[in-house]
Order: structure tokens, then sequence, then C-alpha cells
């Protein structure tokens, strides 16, 4: 990974912002960030990250609602999306509505790196028509990634 590849943020905590910035910019990548759906969308599209980490629960819009507007335009529905949430009901929704992980906070910083930098491979590997995790084409596959969820 470069600098070049860059990351949008978006959650309406600066504080989870700030500490995801400083560790994907350890990681080597560059952050832009947005504190709503809205303004995260329009930033995707405006900015065109490599990867998108989405929060759910958000004022003006809400990451689910983000997450389906990303992926209805053509210039944002193949840019990766790892959703955050502290509630596990959202990970269905959010995994069914085209977020390549779900990630439930608490995590660790390592595991949100580790979850973009999969979401990315994967996104690189389904563009040059390669076998997913697993073997499986994503386009023959409805089955999504499993969650990375905190270790012990």
């Amino acid at each position: 990974m470069t600098s070049s590849q860059k990351i949008l943020l978006v959650d309406d905590d600066r504080e989870i912002v700030r500490g995801a910035s400083l560790r994907l910019q350890a990681a080597g990548y560059g952050t832009v960030s947005a504190g709503d759906g809205l303004d995260g969308v329009v930033v995707a599209v405006d900015q065109r990250p490599d990867a998108i980490v989405l929060d759910v629960r958000m004022p003006r819009m809400d990451g689910l609602s983000a997450l389906r507007e990303l992926k209805r335009r053509d210039a944002t529905k193949d840019i990766p999306v790892v959703m955050l949430s502290a509630s596990l009901v959202d990970q269905k929704q959010a995994l069914e509505g085209g977020a390549r992980f779900f990630v439930r906070k608490p995590y660790q910083g390592q595991e949100l790196v580790a979850a973009i930098q999969e979401a990315m491979a994967e996104a690189i590997k389904s563009h040059a028509g390669l076998p997913q995790a697993g073997g499986q084409d994503n386009a023959s596959s409805d089955e999504r990634p499993e969650p990375l969820e905190s270790r012990p």
C-alpha cells in the first residue's frame, strides 16, 4: 500500500475518526473524512477513495442509507465499503446492502486495517474476474465474508 491509497472515514464521532485516521496513516494510507452519511456520499463522489469506512448510526443520513446511495451511483458502486457498528443487528443489512465487511465497535485498530486491506484486495480480484476468498467468485455467491470480530 502507498499513501496514494485513500480511505474515506464516515463517522459522526470525531474521536473515532481521529483514532482511525492515525491508525490508517501509520499503516501507510491517506485519509479523508465526513461527519455523516450525506456528506460521506458527497466526499466519495468528489474524492473517489480506494475504500470507505462507514458507521451505521449517524445524523442526517445513516450509514445503511449512505451505503445504498453509494452502491446506486456509477461513480461509487465499486468502491469497497467496511461498515462499523456496535450493534450486530445491523450486520445482515450492511452485508446484504453491499458492504464487503462488518466490523463491530469497539474494535482493535489492526482489525480495521485488516478489513480494509482484505476489502480492497477482494475488489481488485472481482474486477479482474479472479476467485474471491475461499475460492468463490463474488458474482456467483450470495454469501458475504464473515465479519471480523474482536479477539480476546
